[in-house]
């Protein structure tokens, strides 16, 4: 458990949303909208992984950053976990990697902060990898002057299908989650805009599909394609200093009409990097974590 201090300085970064109705009603939908809404803390770092599944290092970004308590949390967490182990010629192998992990917090009954890891990822992406498909002609949708007037920031997780010309044959935005708190009419349309906005750019990317491994010869892939929409430079929403708290209120998540098998790889892709393109269905997808989230 958390002491309630950090719950307080989550109550001031969702305090910074944009302007809101007044009204009873809105108001009351605000309030709704907040007893949704937990705190979210993004971390980063390297894992190392022995040939056996366990966990031999860790490394966490900025420590000095992170208030003791998280990080010990964290530690703990961490490296109790156990993985598939990674083969190379069918012979297991260490294995050094990308680490992010997701904690939302909840205020306790007593006070204190619940803390729980909900995701984790460990992808990293090779803009000259042959056995995967890359970026081609990627250009980021601009910022919409609605969602900027508004004060709307979040994330569109966009799913791609790419066909085997590298065109992009369909696209749907996946998940939209905000990073401000507003009644939930406007959370909608702020979802709406950044969905649009992207899906709109992305119909005219262009990507390099895999020249070789065992995706290669697909009749189409599907990717994951993060689409950030923050207002770093703005005055009323300043960044969140790096293992500090921020408001994180996750969207609905859609199903592409093109897949029809459930999808292992949803949990962490709320954490891809931006910059990057994720296969969903690829035949290797690196660390593969054994070890249920829901029983830590």
């Amino acid at each position: 458990m958390m002491r309630s201090s950090l719950f307080l300085a989550f109550a001031l970064v969702i305090g910074t949303a944009g302007p809101l109705p007044s009204a009873d009603a809105a108001a009351q939908t605000v309030r709704e909208v907040r007893a949704t809404a937990e705190a979210s803390m993004v971390l980063t770092g390297t894992i190392d992984v022995a040939a056996d599944g366990t966990v031999s290092g860790l490394v966490l970004d900025q420590r000095a950053s992170i208030t003791p308590a998280i990080a010990a949390f964290v530690d703990g967490t961490i490296r109790k976990w156990l993985f598939e182990p990674t083969l190379v010629d069918g012979r297991p192998v260490a294995k050094h990697a990308p680490l992010r992990v997701r904690l939302l917090g909840r205020p306790g009954a007593d006070g204190s902060m619940q803390v729980r890891m909900t995701s984790v990822d460990f992808s990293e992406y090779d803009d000259k990898a042959t056995d995967a498909v890359t970026a081609s002609g990627i250009r980021p949708p601009r910022y919409p002057e609605a969602a900027f007037r508004i004060g709307a920031q979040g994330e569109v997780m966009l799913l791609v299908k790419v066909e085997r010309d590298g065109s992009v044959g369909d696209v749907i935005a996946e998940q939209v989650n905000m990073g401000v708190v507003a009644p939930e009419r406007d959370m909608q349309k702020m979802r709406d805009i950044l969905a649009k906005a992207s899906i709109n750019q992305a119909r005219k990317w262009t990507f390099t599909p895999p020249t070789s491994g065992q995706d290669e010869g697909d009749l189409f892939w599907t990717v994951r394609v993060p689409v950030t929409f923050a207002l770093s430079n703005s005055s009323r929403l300043p960044p969140t200093p790096y293992g500090r708290w921020q408001a994180h209120i996750p969207g609905p998540r859609q199903r592409a009409p093109w897949r029809t098998a459930e999808d292992a790889a949803q949990v962490g892709s709320d954490l891809l990097p931006a910059g990057g393109v994720y296969m969903v269905d690829s035949a290797s997808r690196g660390l593969r974590l054994l070890t249920p989230l829901a029983e830590q």
